[in-house]
């Protein structure tokens, strides 16, 4: 046992009636959520890169989810700093892939088949993602109908205004000439690039000055889509590095999938009207 006169002055060091470190993030239980399914030495990296990437997915969506709360009660100024946090742990997550992609196609095909038919794809945190980011497909809520705790959530966001769909709507309610159909709809279904949009969001970058609030807006959500489409695309070149054009054992076509998610637009008046401008 450490003498301590050996701890810095002031640490405590008896915590038989105290919460430690240790109690308070519960790390015997999150230590012990990692069970390899194969003997293979380089299954835990896999494991713990998808798992910490779930971890940053929770907050990502708490601060979106609190986000459009705030752009739903005109309230922009807390929006920017929970958008500029969502921003920081995309590029966090887009940093993440140097790891995994130490992962040689060898040490990956050792303990690939221990996975069976899990994937990412399947990942409700990530479907979460998409449907507040407004990549709306009801197909999609498929694979967790065999879980009604995550199903109802996930219907509940289908069927809900996305981030940008809130944004726009919050244009008409400043008295921009937006098209009925722009502030309610089926929101089920996916966004289609409206004209009177592209015009409101163009207003508002050729006046700044006149409505900083929604220019700043506009520019964080850019700020998002840009790091969203950063990890995407780090998605495609590591599971290429990784597997080639194997199909992924979710079932899809694995990088072909991937490559037409890197081309999906999720505000498309914010990126046109760089054009139009």
């Amino acid at each position: 046992m450490a003498n301590e006169r050996d701890l810095p002055e002031g640490a405590h060091a008896d915590f038989r009636d105290d919460m430690s470190y240790g109690d308070y993030l519960h790390l015997d239980l999150l230590l012990a959520a990692q069970q390899p399914a194969s003997s293979e030495h380089n299954e835990l990296l896999f494991i713990i890169q998808h798992q910490a990437t779930e971890l940053w997915m929770k907050l990502a969506l708490h601060e979106l989810t609190a986000a459009r709360n705030h752009i739903i009660a005109d309230d922009l100024q807390p929006a920017f700093k929970m958008l500029s946090r969502v921003s920081r742990i995309m590029n966090n997550l887009i940093q993440a892939w140097d790891i995994l992609s130490t992962l040689t196609p060898s040490e990956y095909s050792s303990f690939r088949e221990s996975l069976g038919k899990s994937s990412g794809f399947q990942s409700h945190q990530n479907r979460s993602l998409e449907f507040l980011f407004g990549n709306k497909k009801r197909a999609m809520l498929s694979p967790f109908e065999h879980r009604p705790e995550l199903y109802g959530p996930l219907k509940a966001l289908l069927e809900s205004p996305s981030i940008y769909d809130e944004a726009n709507r919050l244009l008409a309610r400043r008295g921009m000439a937006v098209d009925h159909v722009a502030v309610d709809r089926d929101w089920a279904l996916p966004y289609v690039a409206n004209d009177s949009v592209a015009r409101a969001w163009s207003n508002v970058y050729a006046n700044p000055k006149a409505h900083w609030d929604l220019y700043e807006l506009a520019e964080k959500l850019v700020d998002l889509e840009d790091y969203f489409r950063q990890w995407r695309f780090r998605h495609v070149t590591t599971v290429e590095r990784v597997i080639g054009f194997k199909r992924g054992t979710g079932g899809t076509s694995g990088v072909g999938y991937l490559r037409d998610m890197v081309g999906v637009r999720l505000f498309p008046e914010l990126w046109d009207l760089r054009t139009a401008l």
